[in-house]
């Protein structure tokens, strides 16, 4: 069964599976149909975890109730459902989506490259250089490989330091010790009004032709490859996928759900006895794979030694010639980054992109640990723009909105934290707000302040079920300020839709959004690309607030922004000290410090339902939901949301969402497997989830009722965006929240718990929580022991020199 990916920074990307007819695929139809290539777009961000510890580098080609509320359900009881195992891949925090990738959809490799490749002939002219230069390495390899001879400049010398250190035949000192030029800054980014980068997928107009998917299906089917995957490779590959494909069979890799011993196979295939796992093109691919599934798992960049690593695990001879050979290629950057030394911070002035300089060392003699990333461009400059534009919010003063003594008596004028969060506000460009659900009365009195003095504010939410809960809130606040004056339309709108511009104030002429100050909702689901937009599209004078519980689970893509911020104290920080109340916030509260303890349910807010095997909990599920809940809590069913750990295995979302539909909404499912009445979960985008229900099926596509909006789903997106949705994943919850939840731990689902995806699970319910058990000791030991995975970032590398110390 898939489980979340959160903190996957040591799952196994070998839990993707082959994808959707990959070479080799044997998991069946719902494999092919619910691969990872589809998934990616629709399953928002939960990881599939799998053992693949017998893959060498000879395959060239890893009882307790949780809570003491009442031990039954509000009239049953009973299973376990399928879980999953969770495997190491040397470290590198591979690991995929079940069926989403944590913001997988998007091109492999370096975006900017991509444009490149439709500059006609100097490109063309590009390529045939580097055939010409394949053809002369591979006669080259005749003799002994000298691993780095053939990489010269910054890289080569950077990673011979590296082995220097690594072997003791320098200290880090004299290897990384010379004066370090300034960081490359992020590009200017251009003021000109844009959607969204990563808002909504837009496909290119028309696709690739017809006679290059047909060219690429015959060199598929000539390599054993499922011909099905000619049009996602044409559209990677370009217009001359079909000779890029002969001349490097493992570009075959670039398609998403493709792995390497499938692609190993084509490549087998197509050049016979040319083909070994010393080829460096291999090497290149397998190296850019494996960075790309450590960002399905969240890390922006991969330590030299551990990327290293794993690639010997799979299969590749000479590890360090490999990365060499991406480098080189372009296909990567490298980076050094100074350690944070005992009690002082990280000289990061040695943070800089090894290809961007000239001159490696330091100067003065003095000793100081250092790490080498490896990264892909996409992330590495997005981090770099986001920290450029952090610290442009926290160095330049904030609009002067309001005289200081209209900000000093809104603040006295409010409550406890919320007159904190005024106060630093008022002076402040970027300030950075936690708690819970409770919390959110403060940026809500915060709001209804800036309105007060003339401010152009607004606040965004990951998903439209937040954005309703806090635009309620907002309207409703009882938090004292002065006269509010009428707002022209609602001052809440989800992030996707700000930066996209369908919802929210637009953008001015010059490009950036038009408002004074913006509450971001959920903060720890930005990924580092989303928040690079987010920092770069705000003007001059703007503050920026960043609110959310640190203890949910991370973003679905790559980057852990929010925690990083936290830990790197560059600006004011409040804590609300508002408890969520009741048995359900004392159950949550204590979760979030790593105890499970008991708590009193008199109202039966919370309900254990020990089962012993997956049908059980299934059949108990339904139950809940059905029965038991509209009958002894009053909530009815469809505002009842079951979360489960992932999406396969015999209590999943698969499994759970048909046995619902089956007693909530029967029918023949004559659209893609739906009906109109169904409960559905649709991601127009990775790491985003819409609920909704379906209308009616016409020829233009399925029609969707979300949040209040009409959506229609074209039928060719109907499989990969469109889940039912009377069960989510917890990452598929995150943001949402519901009178009732029943939460179902399937015994096999035991080695897929953490204490954050407990706490995001269990804090989706706002007056009921029903917990399906079967996992025995391990949910206390999940939330006592296994805390958030890390991430490999280099946000508070980056942001230490830019803004001053004493912030």
């Amino acid at each position: 069964m898939s489980t979340e990916p959160e903190a996957a920074a040591e799952e196994t990307a070998d839990a993707v599976g082959p994808g959707p007819g990959a070479p080799g695929t044997t998991d069946g139809p719902d494999a092919a149909a619910h691969g990872a290539s589809a998934a990616a777009a629709r399953d928002g961000a939960e990881t599939t975890t799998a053992r693949d510890g017998a893959e060498t580098a000879a395959r060239s080609g890893a009882q307790s109730g949780p809570t003491g509320g009442t031990t039954a359900a509000p009239g049953d009881s009973g299973a376990e459902a399928g879980g999953g195992a969770s495997a190491e891949e040397a470290g590198t925090g591979e690991a995929t989506t079940d069926g989403t990738g944590t913001g997988t959809d998007a091109p492999d490799g370096d975006a900017a490259a991509a444009g490149e490749k439709s500059e006609a002939e100097a490109e063309l002219a590009a390529q045939r250089v580097e055939r010409e230069r394949i053809e002369r390495r591979k006669a080259e390899r005749q003799g002994p490989v000298d691993a780095g001879a053939k990489l010269s400049g910054t890289a080569a010398d950077l990673l011979a330091a590296v082995r220097a250190v690594e072997s003791g035949e320098k200290p880090a000192a004299p290897v990384f010790g010379a004066p370090e030029p300034a960081r490359r800054p992020a590009p200017e980014p251009a003021r000109q009004p844009r959607p969204a980068a990563s808002a909504e997928p837009v496909a290119a107009p028309g696709g690739p032709a017809p006679e290059t998917v047909q060219a690429v299906r015959g060199v598929l089917a000539e390599g054993g490859a499922p011909e099905t995957l000619a049009p996602q490779t044409a559209a990677l590959l370009g217009e001359g996928a079909e000779g890029a494909l002969r001349a490097d069979p493992w570009q075959l890799l670039r398609v998403t759900g493709v792995r390497p011993e499938q692609a190993d196979g084509f490549a087998r295939a197509l050049l016979g006895a040319e083909c070994g796992p010393d080829d460096e093109r291999r090497g290149r691919a397998v190296t850019v794979w494996l960075l790309e599934q450590a960002a399905l798992a969240g890390h922006t960049a991969l330590e030299l030694p551990r990327l290293t690593e794993t690639l010997a695990r799979r299969g590749v001879p000479d590890p360090d010639a490999a990365v060499q050979s991406t480098l080189a290629e372009g296909e990567a950057l490298a980076f050094q980054d100074a350690l944070e030394e005992p009690g002082g911070r990280a000289d990061s002035a040695s943070s800089r992109s090894t290809q961007d300089t000239g001159e490696e060392g330091a100067g003065g003699g003095e000793e100081r640990p250092v790490r080498v990333l490896v990264g892909l461009e996409r992330y590495a400059l997005a981090e770099e723009s986001l920290a450029d534009g952090l610290a442009r919010l926290v160095n330049s003063a904030p609009k002067q909105d309001g005289s200081a003594a209209d900000w000093e008596q809104a603040a006295a004028a409010a409550q406890g934290s919320a007159a904190e969060l005024i106060r630093a506000v008022a002076g402040h460009g970027l300030v950075l707000h936690t708690g819970g659900e409770a919390s959110l009365a403060e940026p809500a009195a915060l709001l209804r302040t800036a309105h007060a003095l003339g401010l152009r504010a607004w606040a965004a939410a990951h998903g439209p079920l937040g954005r309703d809960r806090f635009a309620a809130l907002l309207d409703a606040s009882s938090e004292p300020a002065s006269a509010e004056p009428a707002r022209t339309g609602p001052a809440a709108v989800t992030l996707a839709g700000l930066l996209s511009g369908a919802e929210g104030p637009g953008r001015d002429a010059e490009g950036t959004l038009d408002l004074d100050l913006l509450v971001v909702l959920d903060a720890p689901q930005l990924d580092v690309e989303s928040a690079a937009l987010l920092a770069e599209s705000l003007p001059d004078g703007a503050r920026l607030v960043l609110a959310g519980d640190p203890a949910v689970l991370w973003s679905a893509g790559p980057g852990r922004v929010f925690a990083d911020l936290l830990a790197a104290r560059v600006c004011p920080q409040v804590a609300s000290r508002r408890p969520d109340p009741g048995p359900l916030g004392e159950l949550v509260s204590g979760i979030g410090i790593g105890e499970l303890g008991q708590v009193e349910a008199p109202g039966k807010e919370v309900v254990i339902v020990p089962v012993r095997e997956a049908g059980e909990a299934v059949h108990r599920t339904v139950q809940l939901v059905a029965d038991s809940v509209p009958r002894a809590i009053g909530v009815p069913a469809e505002d009842t949301q079951v979360i489960t750990p992932g999406h396969g295995g015999a209590a999943g979302t698969r499994a759970l969402n048909a046995a619902l539909k089956e007693r909530l909404n029967p029918g023949p499912g004559r659209f893609g497997g739906f009906d109109p009445g169904d409960r559905v979960a649709y991601s127009p985008a990775p790491g985003r989830t819409l609920p909704g229900r379906v209308t009616k099926a016409e020829a233009d596509g399925l029609h969707l009722a979300c949040a209040g909006e009409t959506v229609v789903v074209p039928r060719d997106r109907v499989e990969q965006s469109v889940r039912h949705g009377w069960a989510l994943t917890a990452h598929q919850a995150v943001g949402g929240r519901w009178p009732a939840v029943v939460v179902v731990l399937p015994g096999d689902a035991a080695q897929g718990l953490s204490r954050p995806w407990v706490y995001t699970a269990f804090g989706r319910a706002a007056r009921h929580l029903s917990v399906v058990h079967g996992v025995e000791q391990a949910l206390p030991r999940a939330v006592a022991e296994v805390p958030a995975k890390p991430r490999t970032t280099r946000l508070p590398v980056l942001l230490a020199p830019q803004v001053p110390t004493d912030t």
